[in-house]
């Protein structure tokens, strides 16, 4: 498809939705008949919609009235009890995904929206709003094993409890609470399921348009400002306003390009050291802010053994399906996707050690060491020794493997962080 897009009267350059990159799945998945889906697709959006219609009333209190089914009323009474449990870092976003009938991350930002009064605050229509998040849940590509809408649904629930985390809290505005919900909601909108160099060899126009630099990344932000847009969710706002928020939704967002770990990592060093930073002043705010982002974006590692196993497990198979791709069309198979050669112990030992660990640790250091810091880095030492008593013999001793897996995401986008992260 060509890059079709918009501009608004701010400037900003938006793609409109459906630009990505067309990938031969066929060969990964080539027993369902595209009509098939077509058809499974407009019933399940329409059976969404009206258990969403539902469950939005039943979450703001109203009561519907025709009865539910018996089964549809479990469900949503499971889902309101889980909902009064957002803040906590055990929260299950698989089961939350299950109980919502797939519509997780329409849920949890109207849930979210409404229990930080930003609805109120920025006299949001709630229509607008759903409309808003359901271009952005569909944007999502479900036929991705990571990437996907519940990816987007779990990096906003891990926002949302470190938007609470008091060192953080007692200065955000609004505003930033909106961002931090908004960049984490859409950070990987439309993603395609390969990384950057994917694209940048197989010569993808999004390559050529954003000059093989934070590629999606870019993509992400500018379909974003589109959805933001055409859904006219902020458009009674001041102009000067609406701008700035597509600016900083645009800096969050880039942040989490993995290709700039050292970057942030070594200016949040620098400022602890320093003890220079100010969250009375809106830059060191921001900069929080993308700190914040990038940690929830690969913080799979730091989640109990039972969900983080899952994430991993989902990562590395869109890992090797983009090595099943390049092997089909004769590409050089990238690190860490050849399913042959890098196992899933030795990816997720090198992702923890060079990646995860240093930024988590760092994160820790601002919180003051917080409960949440102190249970994550618990979580993060489980996981890793889990990992490691399921390393191949040949590699437990060397740890050569591991090294190689830490080595490829310093240069590869990596599924949980924001290239993508294991």
């Amino acid at each position: 498809m060509g890059d079709v897009r918009l501009r608004g009267q701010t400037g900003v350059p938006a793609e409109r939705r459906g630009s990505y990159p067309f990938i031969d799945f066929r060969l990964l998945n080539n027993t369902t008949h595209s009509g098939e889906i077509g058809t499974k697709k407009k019933v399940k959006r329409l059976l969404s919609f009206q258990r969403y219609f539902h469950a939005s009333r039943l979450l703001r209190g109203i009561i519907p009235q025709a009865p539910l089914h018996l089964l549809d009323e479990d469900y949503l009474g499971q889902a309101r009890h889980m909902l009064s449990k957002v803040g906590m870092w055990d929260f299950d976003i698989f089961l939350f995904d299950r109980l919502t009938n797939g519509n997780s991350l329409v849920t949890l930002l109207c849930h979210l929206f409404n229990t930080h009064g930003l609805i109120h605050h920025f006299k949001l229509d709630m229509v607008t709003l759903h409309r808003f998040l359901v271009m952005v849940q569909e944007d999502y590509h479900s036929q991705n094993p990571y990437h996907n809408a519940v990816h987007a649904a779990d990096v906003t629930q891990a926002m949302h409890c470190y938007l609470k985390e008091p060192k953080l809290a007692s200065s955000l505005t609004p505003l930033d609470i909106m961002l931090g919900l908004l960049a984490a909601a859409a950070h990987d909108v439309d993603h395609p399921g390969v990384n950057q160099p994917f694209l940048i060899k197989t010569n993808h126009h999004l390559a050529n348009l954003y000059q093989n630099t934070s590629v999606l990344e870019n993509h992400h932000w500018r379909s974003t400002i589109g959805m933001l847009r055409e859904s006219r969710l902020l458009a009674h706002l001041p102009e000067e306003m609406t701008q700035d928020i597509e600016q900083q939704l645009g800096s969050l967002i880039l942040a989490t390009d993995i290709n700039r770990q050292n970057e942030f990592l070594t200016r949040l060093k620098t400022h602890l050291h320093n003890k220079d930073l100010r969250l009375e002043d809106v830059r060191d705010r921001h900069f929080m802010l993308q700190i914040a982002l990038k940690c929830a974006d690969i913080c799979n590692p730091c989640r109990i053994w039972e969900m983080s196993k899952q994430w991993s497990e989902r990562v590395c198979e869109e890992f090797y399906r983009q090595g099943d791709l390049e092997q089909k069309f004769e590409l050089e198979i990238s690190p860490l996707c050849n399913q042959q050669k890098d196992s899933i112990p030795s990816i997720q030992i090198g992702f923890m050690t060079y990646i995860v660990e240093p930024l988590f640790r760092e994160w820790a250091r601002f919180t003051g060491n917080s409960a949440l810091s102190e249970s994550m880095l618990r979580h993060l030492s489980h996981n890793k020794a889990q990992w490691k008593s399921l390393l191949p013999k040949q590699h437990r001793s060397g740890g050569g493997g591991a090294e190689h897996a830490g080595r490829g995401t310093e240069n590869e986008e990596q599924p949980g962080t924001k290239g993508d992260a294991p």
